[in-house]
């Protein structure tokens, strides 16, 4: 009685909705329905007949009294139940769908509300990204004074190169740097004299110990036949 009640204050809105699609059937078949114009419909079906269906049953229902394509029910239909217009309850193996006016009227507005706050958000989001646009293009206006400052900065960083060059290329002449070269040279010159002290007693110890001529120890290790202390 109470589902009746509610479906008798819903339907005459629908009705008189449907009387007018009616008279668009022809053209909207012809034209082609939204997805919303197929939801809509669709609920329509529910809603005018008070019934629970099957799938099968609302794709021979939906494209004769509603317009929409047999290929899109299936389709439109799950759409409905997801967004919980539409009520489904799985029996044996087999799927049946239902809808009541008030429940759908609260999944609208529910729905509703949730774009509005999405829309408030995106606006939100809109406005900061254009405040900080619109504030870096302040700092980067094309202004004498900035440009000024651009060539000078550049003119500097030339110099400054210019300058690293110059640096480079005069080093050597440093006498700081040319004092730690000497301490390098000496400190190089008594590493090479202690190796040949070295090379000189391995020499003299194997002419004692295997009566080796020097030509042949030369020979044997590589040994030059010029081989000095340095001046």
């Amino acid at each position: 009685m109470f589902v009746s009640c509610i479906y008798s204050l819903w339907c005459p809105v629908n009705l008189i909705r449907s009387f007018s699609q009616r008279s668009d059937l022809k053209m909207s078949k012809k034209k082609g329905l939204s997805l919303e114009e197929k939801r809509s419909r669709m609920m329509e079906i529910f809603f005018e007949t008070k019934d629970v269906f099957q799938l099968k049953d609302i794709e021979k229902i939906a494209p004769k009294s509603k317009g929409i394509t047999p290929m899109s029910v299936k389709e439109v239909l799950q759409s409905l139940v997801d967004d919980n217009m539409v009520d489904s309850e799985r029996v044996g193996t087999s799927n049946y769908y239902w809808a009541f006016p008030s429940k759908a009227l609260h999944a609208r507005k529910h729905r509703l509300e949730d774009l509005e706050k999405q829309n408030e958000e995106s606006k939100q989001r809109k406005t900061a990204l254009q405040q900080a646009v619109e504030k870096a293009k302040k700092g980067r206006q094309d202004t004498k004074e900035r440009a000024t400052l651009q060539k000078e900065l550049q003119s500097l960083k030339e110099q400054r190169e210019s300058l690293r060059a110059e640096v480079e290329k005069y080093k050597e002449c440093d006498p700081e740097v040319v004092e730690e070269m000497r301490k390098e040279n000496i400190t190089a010159k008594e590493a090479v004299a202690r190796w040949t002290d070295n090379v000189f007693s391995i020499k003299s110890w194997a002419k004692k110990k295997f009566s080796f001529e020097d030509s042949r120890l030369d020979k044997a290790f590589g040994i030059p036949e010029d081989f000095d202390y340095l001046d």
